[in-house]
């Protein structure tokens, strides 16, 4: 798989896969298994995680704006690894035709940073609810989160559109063995803007939020530790996703200004860097899979929202049967229709109907962004 740009429009681009021997085979079934697994786990688990928030923010709550998007953000990407596993699968030749494989890159490009910066909104969306509750009331909106989404949506898809004024290589797509001054300076933004300052925010402001719930009098130890435990998880998924990646892309970029361009030794070295890049890339889809477990699923409101669908459904169902075993006695008996047949009361799918008052978090307990 790919990526980033094989080439720039006007420069010289070193080590494309005509001069450079690629090593494919080693890094082939790897890519597969992880790819595959992604998208069998991935896709369930976002599309419930789409629903549970949606019905969040139709009750107005602001943090699930942020979460909606994202998993939308995930299903998108998602929709194309079918496209790389066959890619991968085919020896990497794209028979798709380059402008698929464009589209294709693209929303692979906007996913990574997209879901980057959507994390930081969560967590800056956070640390405003839990460490400036007070000051925070009143300004914190849905209109706003939604404005903000949009926003990095559209950032995002306007810092990437040069994707699809790249040239193409013959049968490949994206490969990640392109290298001149034009990229190497943009993996050194990517690596400064896409992670690092990233990982600086997600570090500060959930190490505020624990800060903040630690010297609450009102929580249990038991509270206090699901905080902790929740914001350790969050650095450290983004750690392991995120860190290989941008590292490789930082090596690549510092090897290249070393050497001054000199095409041989970078060739060499993007070479035998090859499939450690895809295999980092590769993991940072993982990251499609670990955003709604960690944000959404875990959480105690997310198993009682399902668990409230799922008594729903049964319940809908098994009306349902009643009623059509009932119309079905009717029908047969005439005389019993008469004297016996009363409506039915109206049977609403489960999701639409409010959560009981119960399972709601309460104002003294943890605050509804880690409920």
């Amino acid at each position: 798989m790919r990526t980033e740009p094989t080439s720039a429009a006007g420069n010289t681009t070193l080590g494309s896969p005509e001069t450079c021997r690629i090593p494919y085979e080693d890094s082939r079934v790897v890519l597969m298994v992880v790819y595959s697994a992604v998208c069998v786990l991935g896709l369930p688990a976002n599309c419930l995680t789409a629903w549970l928030t949606l019905l969040q923010v139709l009750q107005r709550n602001v943090l699930a704006v942020y979460l909606f998007c994202l998993s939308l953000c995930e299903l998108l990407y998602i929709s194309t690894l079918p496209l790389w596993i066959i890619y991968i699968r085919n020896q990497h030749n794209w028979s798709l035709g380059p402008q698929a494989c464009k589209v294709t890159a693209y929303v692979f490009f906007c996913n990574i940073y997209i879901s980057i910066l959507l994390l930081c909104c969560i967590s800056c969306d956070r640390y405003l609810a839990v460490v400036y509750a007070l000051e925070s009331r009143g300004h914190r909106h849905q209109r706003t989160a939604i404005f903000i989404s949009a926003f990095v949506f559209v950032l995002v898809g306007l810092v990437n559109y040069p994707v699809f004024n790249l040239p193409m290589e013959k049968s490949s797509c994206f490969e990640p063995l392109g290298m001149d001054a034009t990229i190497a300076t943009y993996h050194y933004l990517r690596f400064t803007f896409g992670f690092a300052v990233p990982l600086v925010t997600l570090a500060f402001t959930n190490y505020q939020v624990f800060r903040s719930i630690k010297l609450s009098m009102s929580l249990s130890m038991a509270q206090k530790a699901k905080v902790k435990h929740a914001a350790i998880a969050v650095v450290a998924i983004f750690l392991v996703c995120f860190a290989p990646y941008h590292l490789v892309l930082l090596v690549k970029a510092v090897i290249f200004s070393f050497f001054g361009g000199a095409m041989d030794a970078v060739c060499a070295f993007q070479g035998r860097l090859y499939t450690v890049s895809v295999v980092f890339l590769c993991l940072s889809t993982v990251n499609s899979v670990a955003d709604p477990i960690i944000y959404v699923l875990v959480t105690d409101h997310s198993r009682q929202e399902v668990s409230r669908i799922h008594t729903g459904w049964k319940k809908w169902s098994t009306k349902t049967e009643v009623t059509y075993f009932k119309d079905s006695e009717e029908t047969r008996s005439p005389t019993a229709l008469a004297h016996t047949y009363t409506f039915p009361k109206p049977v609403h799918p489960p999701g639409s109907q409010p959560a009981e008052p119960g399972l709601q978090c309460s104002p003294e307990r943890l605050p509804e962004e880690f409920c």
